[in-house]
């Protein structure tokens, strides 16, 4: 049985329970106030806290017991000072939430890189203070543990996994110095040479730090918000790793990187990218090229807990297309769309998604759906008018809850109609579109070696555009003759003045190249005139022209 869905909107908070037991969940005592601004879990599920507007409520699950109510009505407190004192005011305060015990209130004046990051065992915690990085262990917030001086360092990316803990630290550049990120070994920051690796790169204005689950490699992606060569600006995508390698990832297409997802297994990474449509591409643990998702409508990438199953999607800007991929088999599952998505989740058992609709990114059939990955709809619901759903969220559940099951294949058509119908204009209504505004690439694997005289799929497509092209041209430049244009004596064919004989003087060959343009356009009026076509005047007057033209040529010594 699937966990339950969490869900916060207008109304306050509520609770439906997952499949396949789906309706609303009675015994959460739930929460009123349409001024309540977050809600979340702890990572295992086995606690909830929400802030209403007057204080941080923390409850336990199942049985959603209330633990403790914080007297704190914001979530965010701006740095501020004491006009008495001219000290700043404690704005930030960590709880112990076994016990409701403030551990410690600090200063942090940062309004974006402020929140300190605990590693899962909780033993190590990291937050960053001006130019330094301050470690904490065993949750003593007196003392601080150890320091990471980093000048100008930006953010961090501390390895959730461990121990052995890493963290990765990133400096803008400046001064017309490169901007670097430096990957070190808890405790080990002494001396110029403690980095195990290190990556020095330009045009980086923002960076993305993302670990692996096990804490053994690193992905960083740079931007800029500007560029000469594109609207999304310059972007890189970054590799390294505990072993000291840093490399940039290689990509097969040009255009922005939307979305990287690391697998939950620790051994693989996904990346969408390119101009629409987008490529997707699997890498190996060497940034090799593993499998290639070809083209498509998506800008999302996202691996179910178990990494067994690869969604790649396509929201915003786009339809809602998703695509079910079996990451074992390299196989696509299913294929089905799930419109105005601004939310998607995968459920903790691998097998159901959750996709919403919230405001403020729609405002207009704010509501939720229940998928199972093979494409059926196991549920949809659409809160009524001027009500408005803010966030959704499953419950988490503990490590080990729910082991990889063997996956379905089969596509199951949904209950119910999702699909829009594309808008086409009056006149073109009633016949069939034929218009294709993009050719699509199949997926292909980069690392399958072909049989001897075998072509790939790619190449034998290529190799069929190229002989119709030919065809078309060949059609064009030369067409067959008929008996309207079949040869006269004294006069050159149709055929024979699409290749005229040249004699390499090159204002006589200019000369030529014209008359025979000239006789072309006059044979193919002669043609519809015979057709019956009714020809203007001045078309008339061309034909009368041959005769002079002939003449011409045969001066120029063109039999």
């Amino acid at each position: 049985m699937a966990p339950p869905i969490t869900l916060r909107g207008s109304d306050g908070i509520w609770m439906v329970n997952g499949p396949p037991t789906l309706g609303s969940r009675p015994d959460f005592p739930g929460e009123t106030s349409s001024k309540t601004k977050v809600v979340v879990f702890s990572s295992d599920g086995t606690l909830l806290a929400w802030c209403n507007g007057d204080s941080v409520k923390v409850v336990k699950t199942p049985d959603y017991q209330q633990l403790w109510d914080l007297p704190h009505p914001k979530i965010w407190e701006n740095y501020s000072v004491n006009q008495e004192t001219q000290q700043g005011n404690a704005n930030l305060h960590i709880y112990n939430m076994q016990t409701g015990k403030l551990l410690k209130s600090l200063i942090q004046k940062k309004q974006v890189n402020w929140d300190p990051v605990w590693t899962n065992d909780e033993e190590i915690c990291c937050r960053n203070v001006n130019n330094e990085l301050h470690f904490f262990e065993n949750n003593d917030f007196d003392s601080i543990k150890t320091k990471l001086h980093m000048q100008k360092v930006s953010s961090f990316a501390l390895a959730v996994s461990g121990p052995p803990y890493y963290v990765a630290g990133y400096v803008p550049g400046s001064k017309g110095q490169p901007s670097f990120i430096r990957l070190y070994k808890y405790p080990n920051f002494g001396g110029q040479q403690a980095a195990i690796a290190n990556r020095s790169f330009y045009k980086a204005e923002d960076v993305k730090m993302l670990w692996n689950n096990a804490g053994t490699a690193l992905l960083a992606l740079t931007s800029t918000e500007l560029s000469d060569q594109s609207y999304y600006g310059d972007q890189g995508l970054h590799y390294m790793n505990i072993n000291g390698d840093a490399c940039l990832v290689p990509r097969s297409k040009n255009g922005p990187i939307y979305n990287i997802a690391w697998s939950p297994k620790s051994t693989e990474f996904c990346v969408v990218y390119g101009f629409m449509p987008a490529k997707a591409t699997l890498y190996n643990m060497k940034t090799e090229p593993i499998f290639d998702f070809g083209t498509g409508p998506r800008n999302c990438c996202f691996y179910n807990p178990q990494g067994n199953i690869l969604c790649l999607a396509g929201f915003g800007n786009l339809r809602g297309n998703l695509e079910f991929w079996d990451v074992k088999q390299k196989r696509q599952i299913t294929q089905t769309q799930s419109p105005d998505t601004t939310s998607f989740e995968w459920c903790p058992d691998g097998e159901h998604i959750l996709t919403s609709t919230c405001s403020p990114r729609l405002r207009v059939a704010n509501g939720y759906r229940v998928w199972h990955y093979t494409g059926t709809l196991l549920q949809q619901v659409l809160l009524e008018q001027n009500h408005e759903l803010w966030e959704t969220a499953w419950q988490p559940a503990p490590k080990g809850a729910y082991p990889e099951r063997p996956i379905k294949y089969g596509v199951v058509q949904a209950p119910v109609d999702l699909n829009k119908k594309a808008y086409r204009p009056p006149q073109a209504r009633g016949t069939e579109a034929s218009v294709k505004l993009h050719e699509y690439e199949a997926a292909s694997d980069p690392t399958k070696k072909l049989n001897p005289g075998e072509e790939s799929k790619a190449a034998s497509k290529n190799k069929k555009k190229r002989e119709a092209r030919k065809a078309k041209s060949a059609q064009e430049d030369g067409p067959a003759e008929t008996e309207a244009t079949a040869s006269v004596p004294g006069r050159p064919s149709l055929s024979d003045l699409g290749r005229p004989q040249l004699t390499g003087d090159p204002e006589v060959d200019k000369k030529i190249k014209n008359i025979n343009k000239k006789l072309t356009a006059i044979q193919k009026l002669k043609e519809q005139q015979q057709a019956g076509k009714q020809l203007e005047k001045n078309q008339l007057d061309k034909l009368k022209t041959e005769e002079s033209l002939l003449k011409e040529l045969k001066d120029l010594k063109i039999t």
